[in-house]
């Protein structure tokens, strides 16, 4: 079972048919839609502003997800969030992927369709418009996506709602 604890009076919120792995850690003012997921060594930790998880998203093993007083977390709808990546009090859109090891700051916005590339560092306050590709340190915007990039996000977070069920389903 996984740790989910009430901080500061905050318990968090878990919606239907979610993946909590065992290792993973959900404290405090969260909210997580229906079907998505909280991988292995995760961490969505709420003890300082909401944050929300969309349906269907999933955050890979060993994933951050926290917030400083006043600036909330809010993931989209069908996001992922890659192994060992960090989004801290940012908001991402609609079906983006934030790519392995990168890093979202405080206030950033990533707009829906876009792609944070592995080992991006997306500073504070960077506004990322949809269908983006973003890469490098300090990430900056590189084209827009094509159709078929798209269709790839979207393919990745159906592909971990599968996994989702694969996990609860496990013994």
């Amino acid at each position: 079972m996984a740790h989910v604890l009430t901080v500061k009076g905050k318990t968090p919120k878990v919606g239907e048919r979610v993946f909590l792995a065992p290792t993973a850690a959900v404290t405090g003012d969260v909210i997580i839609h229906d079907d998505a997921s909280v991988f292995y060594g995760a961490s969505v930790r709420g003890d300082s502003d909401t944050i929300t998880v969309g349906e269907g998203t999933n955050l890979q093993d060993n994933a951050v997800l926290h917030a400083d007083a006043g600036i909330p977390c809010t993931l989209g709808k069908g996001v992922s969030v890659g192994h060992s990546a960090v989004v801290h009090g940012a908001s991402i859109g609609d079906n983006c992927l934030i790519g392995m090891s990168a890093t979202v700051m405080n206030g950033a916005t990533v707009g829906e369709e876009s792609l944070v590339a592995a080992g991006a560092l997306v500073l504070e306050g960077t506004e990322i418009p949809p269908r983006s590709l973003v890469a490098g340190v300090p990430a900056k915007v590189r084209r827009e996506l094509t159709e078929e990039e798209v269709a790839g996000l979207q393919r990745n977070a159906e592909v971990y709602l599968e996994l989702k069920e694969a996990h609860i389903d496990a013994e």
